[in-house]
C-alpha cells in the first residue's frame, strides 16, 4: 500500500500540537510565531516553500519481513531519540541481574545483544530477519542468532533466565501472543524485560519513516498499545510487573527532518511526553 508523504501537512499538525499544548500557559510571543508559521503554511505564502525540506515522496507500508530487510542496511546509522532514552533505563534493570541465559526476541541488529553478552550472559538472539541477522552476527559475535517470529520463538519451554524485546511488540497487532511467548520460554522465577515505543506518541506522530531503496519511503506499522493492553497480556501469561519506566522526549530531533525547520514548535509539542514505555517483569513460578 502506498501513500505520500506530505510535508506541508505534518508541519501544520505539530505547530498545531504545539500551540493546543501550549494555549493556556504560553508565551505570547512563542503563541503568535505558532499562529504565524500556521497561516503561513496554510496559506503557502511565496517563499515558505524554501523553509521546509523537498516533500511528496512516495510512502509504502511494508511487512515486517520486507520493511527490516530494507531497514537493515542503514538502521545502525540514524541517530534514534527513542533508543537514547530506552538504553539507560535498560541498563539499570540488568544491573540486578545475575549472568545467565538470556533470549534476545526481535533482536535486530544486535545492539541489546552486545551489552548482554558483555555483561558475561549467553545470549540467544531471535529475529524474523534474516537480513538484520547478518548486521547482529557482526555486532555481537558471542552471541547465537536464529531465525523466527515472537508468535513462534525458537526456543523450548523454560529454557532461558532473561528476556529482552526491544521496540518490537508496537509491531504485532495483538499483544498476548508475543507476551506468551516470552513467558513460555523464561523459567518461573526468571525476568523479562519489554521496551516499546509509547502509545502516546505512536498516537500522535503515527509511523517511523526510512529510506527504502534509492528515494522511496517507507515503514512497518505500529500499532496503539495502550498500558491497559499490556497489563492485561502480562496478567494473562502470569507475569509480575516489578516496575514500569516511561523516559520522556530528550529534546533530540532526528537530523535534517522537517522538525528542524519548526525546531521551536517541535520541542514545545514532545516536551514532557513520554516517548518510550519499559516494563520490568517477572514470570511467577
Amino acid at each position: 500500500m502506498s501513500s505520500e508523504f506530505r510535508v506541508r501537512e505534518l508541519v501544520l499538525g505539530i505547530e498545531g500540537l504545539a500551540l493546543l499544548r501550549h494555549a493556556v500557559d504560553g508565551d505570547d510571543a512563542f503563541l503568535g510565531e505558532r499562529v504565524a508559521e500556521i497561516r503561513r503554511f496554510a496559506a503557502e505564502e511565496p517563499g515558505v516553500e524554501k523553509l521546509l525540506p523537498d516533500g511528496g515522496a512516495a510512502v509504502s507500508e511494508l511487512d515486517a519481513t520486507a520493511g527490516y530487510a530494507a531497514w537493515s542496511t542503514v538502521y545502525d546509522s540514524l541517530p534514534s531519540s527513542y533508543i537514547e532514552v530506552e538504553e539507560p533505563i535498560v541498563a539499570s534493570i540488568l544491573d540486578g541481574v545475575a549472568p545467565g541465559s538470556v533470549l534476545d526476541a526481535a533482536c535486530g541488529t544486535g545492539r541489546h545483544a552486545r551489552v548482554l553478552a558483555g555483561r558475561g550472559h549467553r545470549v540467544i538472539g531471535v529475529d524474523q530477519s534474516p537480513e538484520m541477522l547478518v548486521k547482529a552476527r557482526v555486532n555481537a559475535p558471542e552471541a547465537e542468532f536464529r531465525v523466527g517470529s515472537l508468535e513462534a520463538l525458537p526456543l523450548a519451554d523454560d529454557s532461558v533466565d532473561l528476556a529482552v524485546c526491544a521496540l518490537a511488540m508496537t509491531h504485532l497487532p495483538e499483544l498476548a501472543p508475543g507476551v506468551l511467548e516470552l513467558a513460555r520460554v523464561v523459567r518461573p522465577g526468571g525476568r523479562i524485560v519489554v521496551t516499546d515505543m509509547h502509545p502516546f506518541v505512536i498516537a500522535l506522530q503515527g509511523q517511523c519513516l526510512f529510506v527504502a531503496g534509492s528515494e522511496e519511503l517507507a515503514f512497518v506499522r505500529n500499532h496503539v498499545h495502550l498500558p491497559g493492553r499490556y497489563l492485561e497480556a502480562f496478567g494473562q501469561a502470569g507475569l509480575r510487573v516489578r516496575a514500569c519506566h516511561e523516559p520522556l522526549f530528550n529534546g533530540r530531533l532526528a537530523p535534517g527532518g522537517y522538525e528542524e525547520y519548526i525546531a521551536d514548535a517541535a520541542r514545545a509539542a514532545w516536551h514532557g511526553l513520554p516517548i518510550v514505555i519499559v516494563w520490568d517483569l517477572e514470570v511467577l513460578a
